[in-house]
């Protein structure tokens, strides 16, 4: 950040200095002194009406007091006078995204990575496909004619008068809903991200290429060696660590339905019915093949049937096992995942090969992990000063959910003070620090619980990976 006294005094000597004029508005607008920096870029524009620089700062300064639809009106005017300027489309995309508008902000951000290569932002892009932002633009080689004849060159850059912007991320080949019914209206979603955009976890994935990918992927290999694709995988561990986002992203990885299934789209007061509703989910499972077939909480379809007091519960739990088992219909190509806080909960028959026979634990993110977590939940945010490796030794054990506590309550403490200076009062490294030590890391409480299982009821070798995190000698 400029050094804004250093600045004034200079701009004391020379008031009418263009360059310092706008140096000390990019250096306000750093420190979101909002209404200083807008005087600064006003005065820039009384003695050059057409400075670009002056037009996006002012852009920029009514993005952040909230006046979007005038900020996008002036960026628009910037890019038809000068749409060559790189940096105006690249606003012009943050502006779309945080509307809303995928298509749009995809649309912004090639052309400006298409103009200068130097503001690829790849937080930015992964924040734009995760919306559902898909590449319009292709780049011209010695194999295209050159489009510059019709205007739409961008320094290598044309756009695809192909593209279908109903096309699906990952090529989903089952892309086509017309002809669902409700029930898979209801359950079937889209794959809308996979391992390169979720952060951390780089064990967990590799055991999931492991135990999952490679085999889904080389069927017929496996099929060789009488193995089929699919089966159940159990994903256990401390809450808020990303075993649902990373259910979804293994969908994801090999282009298949992500179905997602809760505790209360399965059961029913009427007797029959729920093991109705679970058969119903497995065949839709099967139709849409290859398919990942998500259970969270599983642990409440799954109960030890000991717990059980009525008979329902313990017919529903032996309808799920059948149709694990594949008694009832092949599973071949359908995988199925379960998600739990308590597996010493489950039933032990869920926890017999053919059934959830491959267990994966998900510990709290790590020091890397939990760094580029931080510096996702900054994009956006009115933050000054983050250090996301330094905030991110002080967050030991912290789940992605305590991190985002964190800045939930930052943000909330900062809108508080802002609410009283009448400005925008920016969240800083040293107010996320504070607000750290107020969270307490919700993992902690799991881990007395799950030691105590690991070190005295572990017969069966379930708990190994927690000693294992705790570094407990077995």
């Amino acid at each position: 950040m400029a050094d804004i006294p250093t600045l004034k005094q200079a701009l004391a000597v020379s008031p009418d200095n263009i360059p310092i004029l706008q140096l000390l508005g990019k250096a306000y607008l750093e420190s979101f002194a909002l209404a200083e920096a807008r005087e600064q870029f006003d005065r820039v524009l009384a003695l050059d009406a057409a400075n670009v620089d002056a037009r996006i700062g002012i852009a920029q300064v009514l993005d952040l007091e909230g006046k979007t639809s005038e900020a996008v009106l002036r960026l628009e005017q910037v890019c038809a006078d000068h749409p060559e300027h790189a940096i105006a489309w690249k606003l012009r995309s943050k502006i779309a995204l945080k509307e809303g508008e995928a298509r749009s902000a995809r649309t912004f951000y090639d052309r400006a990575v298409a103009l200068n290569l130097e503001l690829a932002d790849e937080n930015l892009l992964a924040r734009i496909e995760e919306a559902g932002g898909k590449a319009q633009w292709k780049f011209a080689d010695e194999n295209h004619a050159s489009p510059q004849a019709s205007g739409d060159w961008q320094a290598g850059a044309y756009f695809d008068p192909d593209f279908d912007d109903e096309e699906d991320d990952f090529d989903d080949p089952f892309d086509d809903d017309h002809g669902l019914n409700d029930l898979e209206l209801d359950f079937v979603q889209r794959a809308d991200v996979n391992f390169a955009k979720v952060g951390g976890m780089e064990s967990v994935k590799e055991d999931i290429r492991m135990k999952i990918l490679y085999p889904m992927q080389n069927a017929d290999l496996f099929a060789a060696y009488g193995k089929k694709a699919g089966g159940g995988v159990l994903l256990y561990g401390p809450p808020g660590c990303g075993k649902t986002l990373i259910s979804r992203a293994t969908a994801g990885e090999i282009n298949a339905r992500f179905i997602s299934v809760g505790l209360h789209q399965i059961l029913d007061m009427w007797i029959g019915k729920s093991e109705e509703k679970l058969h119903q989910i497995f065949q839709l499972a099967r139709r849409q093949a290859p398919a990942v077939l998500f259970f969270d909480e599983v642990d409440a379809l799954a109960a030890d049937r000991k717990d059980m007091r009525t008979s329902a519960g313990r017919t529903l739990i032996n309808q799920f096992l059948a149709e694990l088992d594949g008694n009832i219909a092949e599973n071949d190509g359908v995988l199925v995942l379960g998600a739990t806080n308590a597996p010493s909960h489950l039933d032990s028959a869920f926890l017999r090969p053919g059934r959830f026979d491959r267990l994966i634990f998900v510990p709290p993110p790590d020091v890397p992990a939990r760094a580029e977590i931080i510096r996702i939940m900054a994009e956006g945010k009115p933050v000054v000063g983050l250090d996301p490796d330094a905030l991110a030794k002080k967050t030991s054990d912290f789940s992605g959910a305590d991190l985002k506590a964190v800045f939930d309550q930052s943000v909330e403490a900062a809108l508080s003070e802002a609410m009283k200076a009448g400005k925008v009062v920016p969240v800083s490294q040293k107010m996320l620090a504070k607000t750290a030590k107020q969270v307490k890391p919700s993992t902690r409480k799991w881990f007395e619980s799950a030691k105590n299982y690991a070190l005295y009821a572990n017969q069966s070798g379930f708990y190994d990976d927690v000693l294992d995190y705790l570094g407990i000698k077995k």
